[in-house]
């Protein structure tokens, strides 16, 4: 009887760690169907995906990518979509004298036969009113919706605050300042519409 018992509880421990594993090698494999560090969409691939790690608790954070368009036709990027934000714009930056200006863009066009950076100090994917801060190692989909090429799912990975520094008026401690943006007013920001 006690060995019955002891075989019984053996398999039942296998099956558990067999369910197991199978779970995450299916979560595992949901996941890459979900979202890949690279994408393609018709003619339009995105490589470099990442995202800067929000400093403090910013209600707001940037993302970056490379759009390379393999066609013969032009392409836009006309919209984005992840869940980690209320909302997701395409933006870029305009200095006016001594103040770095933040604007939302219609899209971003990608010549045929071009390529596009979004990187920091230029294009980029701002994320408004984000529902926790960007933590370095984090991973989430990000959505890009194209004009003629349709969607396409790329993972960003998060790297650290200081990722890519760049020479600008939002400089911090070598880093852009994503930290102190609100989609409002920041001290030499300014996030208004494109005209």
């Amino acid at each position: 009887m006690m060995i019955r018992r002891t075989i019984t509880a053996a398999f039942a421990a296998v099956s558990l760690s067999l369910s197991a594993l199978t779970l995450s090698t299916v979560g595992a494999r949901a996941h890459e169907g979900h979202a890949h560090a690279e994408a393609k969409a018709g003619d339009i691939s995105v490589t470099n995906a990442w995202a800067r790690a929000s400093a403090g608790m910013a209600k707001a954070g940037g993302g970056f990518v490379t759009l390379s368009n393999a066609g013969s036709s032009d392409d836009r990027l006309i919209a984005a979509k992840a869940d980690v934000s209320a909302v997701v714009q395409l933006h870029t930056h305009i200095r006016e004298g001594d103040v770095m200006r933040m604007r939302q863009v219609d899209a971003i066009d990608i010549p045929a036969g071009g390529r596009v950076s979004l990187e920091p100090g230029g294009l980029h994917i701002m994320f408004i009113d984000l529902k926790a801060p960007l933590t370095e190692g984090q991973h989430f989909p990000l959505t890009l919706i194209f004009e003629k090429s349709g969607e396409a799912t790329v993972d960003l990975v998060v790297k650290g605050v200081g990722a890519m520094d760049m020479t600008s008026g939002m400089m911090k401690d070598g880093a852009m300042d994503h930290g102190a943006m609100t989609h409002g007013a920041m001290p030499g920001m300014d996030h208004k519409p494109a005209k």
